[in-house]
């Protein structure tokens, strides 16, 4: 017998279940988690927008070391989630509980470092991330605050991605909904009625996380996900082999994420906290447009761990090329409609003339290169799922790493402001040429 009810009929489920319908049924509730992490950002960016140019800058400089924190979060749900779906998918439900407890001890242990490290070295992080004049105080301020919840943000992060995994992406958008309820509710609170100020911010949204991490750690001992349990630990090589596996190319995307956010802020500090607003506000609205591509290509994330695990590579196609459709008509819209409104965008966020002149300019930029997005994100997720990680990896790596390092370094030297607005998508279109190849040459091999 190769699984035990309720985990053979999940099995039956992610393996019979008609792939389309399918992968929509999943992608709902992951799309909704995905786009309330982007409004833990955007109601910052919204809240702290109010107080001032400055603050708004701070707050944009801070977030690479949240970036940070969402990578390592990620490696290990990611790492951990893609090895145990495929477990379940194989009939193996030994391992995939080994696994999961692994990967949640992991992260909760990484958070704790991190922690640690960053409050020893607060200065010369906060300045290292282009603070520095009326922004030092407030990043430095945020950025201490936020650390503190480390341990829950990355524990939240990996206990999201393996619920998803699972195929319970219900839970996960239960947990991160009420997280972000939270931060919304007290982000007025603490900004405004407490006078908190960017603090307040800060509190606000680490208290969210917190509440997030506990309802999704409840939601481990509901249905047939599987129970956490101290026992089942295994810090040894093999089991963080396939984290490192499975969970680097998420380390890549966000790790690389945070790193050109800190090389992009420092490029627009060269032209005020003017530049460094506009370009935080358009990296906010951006990651709001993505996080639902994001979420419909994390509906078949499962879908095609699961399959392929168990041998049923046609449907494992069969979702791959209906994400890269439906996610290429998506992001053709959304590119109109940032083309169309981009200055009231910018404004909604912040009311500042120089900022709405340098986001609208980086929006227009960064909507040219949206619909070229699915090819690359979809296809990375595809090579993640299947266990291919060092593709996966190079495929992570090349939007905000091997090509726009290098853009944001070259293209302000020649072009000044219009350089550091157009980097993300001209490193964009080099990142589309890179994919394609690595996409096609798994097809053909499965």
């Amino acid at each position: 017998m190769r699984t035990t009810d309720p985990t053979e009929k999940k099995y039956k489920q992610l393996t019979e279940t008609p792939v389309r319908p399918l992968i929509v049924r999943l992608a709902i509730p992951t799309m909704i988690s995905m786009l309330v992490t982007a409004i833990y950002n955007a109601a910052d960016t919204f809240f702290v927008g109010r107080i001032s140019t400055e603050a708004i800058a701070a707050v944009g400089l801070a977030f690479s070391v949240m970036a940070v924190i969402q990578a390592f979060g990620f490696f290990c749900g990611q790492g951990s989630g893609t090895f145990l779906s495929r477990m379940l998918g194989a009939g193996k439900k030994k391992e995939a509980e080994e696994m999961a407890a692994t990967g949640l001890a992991l992260a909760l242990l990484m958070g704790l470092v991190t922690a640690i490290l960053i409050i020893i070295n607060i200065r010369p992080v906060s300045e290292f991330l282009g603070a520095s004049g009326n922004t030092l105080k407030d990043t430095r301020d945020y950025i201490r605050i936020i650390v503190l919840g480390a341990p829950f943000m990355m524990g939240q992060f990996a206990l999201n991605n393996q619920l998803r995994f699972q195929g319970s992406a219900l839970y996960a958008m239960y947990g991160l909904l009420a997280g972000a309820l939270v931060n919304i509710v007290l982000d007025p609170l603490m900004i405004f009625t407490f006078k908190l100020g960017v603090s307040g911010a800060a509190i606000a949204t680490i208290s969210g996380q917190i509440m997030s991490f506990f309802i999704l750690l409840k939601g481990c001992t509901k249905g047939s996900n599987i129970r956490l349990s101290f026992s089942n630990i295994r810090l040894n090589p093999y089991y963080i082999g396939e984290i490192i596996n499975g969970g680097s190319a998420s380390l890549f995307r966000q790790g690389l994420a945070a790193l050109s956010t800190a090389l992009l802020n420092r490029a627009a500090g060269a032209y005020g906290d003017a530049a460094i607003a506009g370009m935080s506000v358009t990296t906010r609205v951006t990651m709001f447009v993505l996080s639902a591509m994001i979420g419909f290509g994390q509906g078949y994330q499962p879908v095609c761990a699961f399959n392929y695990g168990a041998g049923l590579t046609k449907r494992v196609k069969e979702g791959y090329y209906f994400c890269i459709r439906c996610s290429f008509v998506f992001m053709l819209a959304m590119a109109g409609l940032c083309m169309i409104f981009a200055p009231q965008i910018i404004g909604f966020f912040r009311d500042d003339p120089a900022v709405i002149e340098v986001g609208t300019a980086a929006l227009k930029y960064q909507a040219v290169s949206m619909p070229l997005l699915p090819f690359i994100i979809i296809t990375n997720m595809f090579l993640q799922a299947i266990g291919k990680g060092f593709k996966a990896s190079v495929t992570s790596a090349s939007r905000n790493g091997i090509f726009f390092v290098p853009l944001i370094l070259i293209l302000p030297r020649f072009f000044g402001l219009t350089g550091v607005e157009a980097t993300q998508a001209a490193a964009d279109v080099f990142s589309l040429l890179l994919a394609l190849p690595l996409a096609w040459s798994e097809m053909r091999k499965i």
